[in-house]
């Protein structure tokens, strides 16, 4: 029995049908399965510490409570900007105590201590709770949106903590807006056996992408990681592809599971993941990847700075900010820090040169391949999301810098590693997403033969099974819980 209830363990595989039935054929009126969602969230919350959940209620209260004062105050602009923002601070204070009051400790006294000086202040054990930068984001939209009229302040509690703690994304997305989760617990939820059916191919989709490639290339990497120094520079590169593999189909399984889960309950959660590695270009890497968390911080940041409406110098600063904050936001290291503004850099980069990175079709639309352009741009903003990933991975920026001056400069020298199966894994995952890629998962089949014959669905159905059950992993925990 694994000690907490991970998507991938046997608990969770007894709590799902658990809740389903009793969400379906017991608790129907609306109020009873707003309750029982919130039930279910916390002892599914709970299962990993029953004291994160005085975390999430307060945050949840808090929350519910701004709303209601912003909307009593509805005549005094200035009392609303107080509330919503004693709320923003509220809530960005216990993230900033549980999530990197130790990193800014650290920081500050290796600081000060070049200049001679030493501070008292002493770092501390603390737990962090899981998946709280995903519902604190969460809690946050919903004041923000409450404070400029987008959303009208909920009065029902049971229906306002089921958005915020809705088990199936709770802990790492996507991180859902008051305008897309909360008028759905707001509403008469019908049974839907299409969304249903659609729900548990994404759900098979994502354990495939999870149990047999994350978990695989996992072990891959974690083997070879720690002796990278023996490696050559294409292992290295090749290493850094695998890991490439591993986070995509880790968070993005995670997400297929949960966006499959909801929708067995009736709830469509936005898409978090569009095929990233068939971008043409950085900008639209980032608008393919994690969109739940990007477009969150392009409403809630980066227009606020006046997004692109300015001068392109002040576009570039609005980049790094924002970038700056996205490093810091998946964790309490330098190395996410610049990661961030790597890729900062790189937008940058695309808009002064004035690249244009919209595109009206996905790639290679109405052609079974693409054209050398396309492949290119593909090839070289896969090659960029690597850099980037490597010195994600990197425990520390020096081993980033030592990685990667390996990688460019030890062609000829250390050894190679055996990453066969995973790039095997990998590579069958991206032809399969390539031939899906305007649909809004691998699973999700079209009425036009073969696939409108129930048989070779079915077929498609088994054999990922077996698969699944036949090539799994070592057993891993989600990379983005630590988030």
């Amino acid at each position: 029995m694994h000690p907490d209830m991970l998507f991938n363990s046997i608990e969770f595989l007894i709590f799902l049908p658990i809740v389903f039935i009793l969400y379906w054929f017991v608790f129907r009126p609306r109020r009873w399965q707003n309750l029982l969602i919130v039930v279910a969230s916390y002892v599914f919350y709970g299962w990993w510490d029953w004291r994160f959940l005085l975390l999430i209620t307060l945050t949840a209260a808090c929350s519910f409570g701004s709303g209601l004062l912003i909307e009593h105050y509805h005549d005094s602009r200035k009392l609303q900007r107080i509330i919503s923002a004693a709320n923003i601070m509220l809530n960005l204070g216990i993230l900033g105590v549980f999530k990197y009051y130790n990193f800014f400790v650290e920081n500050l006294n290796a600081l000060l201590g070049t200049f001679g000086y030493q501070l008292d202040w002493a770092t501390m054990h603390i737990i962090l709770p899981v998946g709280i930068s995903f519902y604190t984001f969460q809690a946050l939209s919903y004041t923000i949106d409450a404070y400029r009229g987008s959303v009208r302040a909920t009065h029902d509690p049971i229906e306002f903590f089921a958005y915020i703690s809705f088990f199936p994304q709770l802990v790492a997305g996507p991180i859902e807006r008051a305008t897309n989760l909360l008028p759905q617990f707001q509403s008469n939820r019908q049974f839907d056996y299409a969304k249903a059916v659609d729900g548990c191919r994404q759900i098979l989709w994502g354990f495939l992408k999870k149990l047999v490639i994350a978990d695989n290339c996992a072990t891959a990497v974690n083997i070879y990681w720690d002796n990278y120094s023996e490696l050559n520079g294409i292992s290295l590169f090749l290493l850094g592809v695998i890991f490439t593999f591993q986070i995509y189909c880790d968070f993005s399984g995670y997400s297929d599971i949960a966006i499959g889960c909801a929708k067995l309950f009736g709830i469509n959660l936005m898409r978090n993941f569009n095929f990233p590695y068939f971008s043409r270009s950085i900008p639209e890497f980032w608008r393919r990847w994690h969109i739940s968390l990007m477009t969150w911080f392009r409403d809630y940041v980066y227009f606020p700075l006046g997004g692109s409406r300015c001068s392109k110098w002040k576009v570039i600063r609005n980049v790094f900010i924002v970038w700056g904050i996205s490093g810091l936001w998946h964790g309490a290291e330098w190395t996410f820090v610049c990661w961030g503004l790597f890729h900062a850099l790189l937008l940058a980069v695309y808009n002064i040169l004035g690249i244009n990175t919209k595109y009206e079709h996905v790639i290679a639309y109405g052609r079974y391949l693409p054209n050398i352009k396309e492949l290119f741009q593909m090839v070289l903003t896969f090659f960029f999301a690597v850099i980037g990933w490597i010195i994600f991975r990197a425990e520390n920026m020096s081993q980033a810098y030592d990685y990667l001056t390996r990688m460019f400069f030890s062609i000829s020298e250390g050894d190679s590693i055996n990453v066969r199966t995973a790039l095997f894994y990998g590579l069958i995952l991206l032809a399969v997403e390539w031939l899906q890629r305007d649909k809004q998962h691998a699973l999700q089949f079209s009425d036009t033969a073969p696939f409108n014959l129930r048989w070779v669905r079915w077929t498609i159905y088994v054999v990922i099974t077996i698969i699944t059950l036949c090539f799994t992993g070592y057993s891993q925990t989600f990379i983005y819980f630590q988030f």
